[in-house]
């Protein structure tokens, strides 16, 4: 099953002290709305990769059901792929800094673009209208990681859902740049992983927080337009 959660009873009077409400997306416009469904790549979630968050296969049927909802109501289903071979990560000094050399060459064998780690996970259900973009740093708005913001601008997408693994790492990195951005963001709590309940709960209290809305998938469904 995918993670425990549940808001902190904390973090939702704070954020209807501020706004008013405890939610801000009401409503969601399917033709302006883009999910956006980060590093569910074969490294992420299959049994024994370096970086497998345990819960990251119990997700896949949420994403599946709310990519298929989107798309039938008009929106966008967009693909992050994360590209760590030595082209696309030898000039990020400051992570590589974080790696010995056998986790570094690891990395980049396994998330180079023929690497087994790359492929999306099997179980995921795409379509040849879905978008794919291929990013190189935790945000696929960091500079040069990605193209992208251009592609949303292009199709006039101001609300993004975020889904994928892991929670508090690129996900959560894509989440608040997105809002930096000026998008209306939403984290999917039961269509995101990681490596531990604490972690994926933390990182959703603190979005939630500062940046912007929580949802669940069926929440998403519910608020469709």
């Amino acid at each position: 099953m995918s993670h425990h959660f549940r808001l902190s009873d904390d973090s939702i009077r704070r954020v209807a002290a501020r706004q008013g409400k405890p939610h801000l997306i009401d409503e969601v416009t399917a033709g302006t709305t883009a999910l956006v469904v980060i590093d569910m790549q074969m490294y992420f979630i299959a049994d024994g990769m370096p970086a497998a968050a345990p819960v990251a296969k119990e997700i896949v049927p949420a994403i599946n059901h709310l990519a298929d909802s989107l798309r039938q109501a008009g929106g966008t289903v967009i693909w992050i792929l994360t590209d760590g071979s030595p082209a696309a990560s030898d000039g990020w000094s400051g992570y590589r800094a974080l790696h010995s050399d056998a986790a570094w060459q690891r990395r980049q064998t396994f998330l180079a673009p023929d690497g087994e780690g790359y492929p999306l996970w099997p179980g995921l259900r795409t379509n040849p209208d879905d978008i794919t973009v291929v990013k190189t740093r935790y945000s696929a708005f960091a500079p040069d990681s990605s193209g992208l913001d251009a592609t949303l601008q292009q199709r006039g997408v101001d609300t993004l859902l975020i889904a994928g693994t892991a929670t508090g790492v690129c996900c959560q990195s894509t989440a608040v740049d997105a809002m930096q951005h000026n998008y209306r963001v939403a984290m999917l709590p039961d269509a995101l992983a990681a490596q531990s309940d604490a972690e994926h709960a933390g990182a959703l209290n603190q979005f939630y927080l500062r940046f912007g809305d929580v949802l669940t998938t069926q929440e998403v469904i519910e608020r469709l337009r």
